[in-house]
């Protein structure tokens, strides 16, 4: 991968690649869920106990091969489980928990010591083929590509590297590995020749998908991972009901949710927790991570980041919301807004080109253009409140801690710096003073000098009108 991130902590999809087969793992219900680690051990497991309650670790100081690492696992299970031990690799994002179901269930009704996940490939170059039985099927070996015959390298069935052991059979064999090969290693796969001389049946289960089965070993991969299971989402969500109007532009998280009828329109990114609800309609170009869109709300050319927008609200284009922002029923945050820790009552709307950090704003209140609500002093963040049905002027900044009461108007240009009662007009601005021929005197000869004298020596023209 060349990078600092170990290989199953890179994300797909707002998972981690261990994430992902941990979520399938789980599907089967186990006793007993146990990721073997070793490089970056204290990352990965880091990562795991922050995120999947329940997961055993089992540390692999030495990596010598797939064998020791299983034998590792066992040990951390107390060496001799009863039951069925599913195998599975950290590194197959793509792989799913019906799929393991399906395994499982095949192990269990063909009575084998050991059942392989295979799939059917179109280019089986450079995998291990499933050699079979003529007669019963029966798996008799994996033969390695290099080592194939041109008969065996014609097979397109592969070994996936996913397994369901018989677990006494299981630990019994691995303690019958040997390490006299090429690498040095104990192999996971001489399991099943072991088991087959012993007599054991040794059965198949075929993915449906054989795409399930894909490792990642570098970026390119990763990529192509992420391009199949976004596609994989976005099917999902299309067949529940869901409007994706260009599925090649939109990208979505495992953990996005929809209702029926939301509309997601090119160019939008969904991650994180971020749930759109009935009607809801998102996009072109969005960017919504952690955040909740209510029925029929309009979200357009927006960034937001752990928001709330209500039932038929509208935000953008062009808006900004930051964590902890709530958006009330058909209220608005309009072009050119941002806003952060705000809660913005029913019906109120913030139009256009303002900042508002820190407050919170009753109903049916606007808030005019340009305005900031000032709300850091250099050491603390303070809160600002406006009432219900207020109207701020234009070009107004609230210097927080401030409080406007209902029914309250302000002058544009304002500086708000003390608390407003209830249906008053605040001003706070200078007077104006015009000083007459400041250009004349101070800008001889400029154009806004010609301008002017034009202007004043013109009947009728703007300036000179009696």
């Amino acid at each position: 991968m060349k990078s600092k991130t170990p290989k199953v902590l890179h994300e797909v999809c707002g998972r981690s690649l261990v994430g992902h087969v941990v979520a399938a793992a789980r599907e089967l219900g186990p006793e007993q869920l146990v990721v073997v680690v070793g490089h970056a051990r204290e990352q990965v497991e880091g990562h795991l106990s922050a995120a999947y309650e329940g997961v055993r670790t089992a540390y692999q100081a030495e990596q010598n091969g797939t064998g020791h690492a299983v034998r590792i696992g066992l040990q951390e299970l107390g060496g001799t489980p009863d039951g069925t031990v599913v195998v599975v690799c950290g590194d197959t994002p793509l792989l799913t928990g019906e799929t393991l179901r399906a395994l499982a269930a095949a192990h269990a009704a063909d009575g084998n010591a050991v059942t392989v996940l295979t799939a059917e490939v179109p280019d089986s170059t450079g995998y291990g083929r499933i050699v079979r039985d003529g007669a019963g099927g029966a798996v008799r070996a994996i033969v390695e590509h290099k080592d194939a015959t041109e008969a065996q390298r014609a097979i397109r069935e592969i070994n996936s590297g996913v397994f369901a052991f018989d677990g006494q059979l299981l630990a019994d064999a691995l303690g019958k590995v040997r390490t006299d090969n090429s690498q040095g290693e104990e192999y996971l796969t001489d399991v099943l020749g072991i088991l087959r001389e012993a007599g054991h049946r040794v059965g198949a289960s075929v993915a449906v998908d054989h795409r399930e089965i894909l490792g990642i070993n570098n970026r390119v991969q990763l990529a192509e991972a992420r391009r199949l299971l976004n596609e994989r989402l976005l099917e999902r969500a299309m067949l529940a009901g869901v409007t994706v109007v260009d599925p090649a532009s939109v990208f979505v998280d495992v953990t996005v949710t929809f209702e029926p009828d939301a509309v997601v329109h090119p160019g939008t990114q969904l991650l994180g927790s971020t749930h759109l609800a009935e009607g809801a309609e998102v996009g072109p170009n969005s960017r919504l991570r952690d955040t909740q869109v209510g029925a029929g709300a309009r979200v357009d050319n927006t960034v937001a980041d752990g928001a709330v927008v209500g039932e038929a609200a509208t935000v953008g284009p062009y808006a900004y919301l930051r964590p902890g922002t709530r958006l009330g029923v058909r209220s608005k945050a309009g072009t050119y807004v941002e806003m952060k820790n705000a809660t913005i009552g029913e019906g109120t709307k913030v139009p256009h080109l303002s900042y508002v950090g820190d407050a919170t704003i009753g109903e049916h209140t606007n808030i005019g253009a340009a305005s900031v609500f000032v709300n850091y002093d250099g050491v603390r963040k303070h809160h600002t409140t406006i009432g219900s049905h207020c109207r701020t002027g234009s070009d107004n900044m609230f210097v927080a801690p401030v409080t406007v009461g209902d029914g309250v108007y302000t002058a544009a240009g304002s500086v708000i710096t003390k608390d407003v009662p209830a249906g008053a007009l605040a001003v706070a601005r200078g007077q104006q003073r015009n000083i007459e021929g400041w250009v004349a005197r101070k800008r001889p000869g400029s154009a806004a000098a010609q301008a002017a004298d034009a202007a004043l020596t013109t009947p009728g023209s703007a300036g000179n009108e009696s």
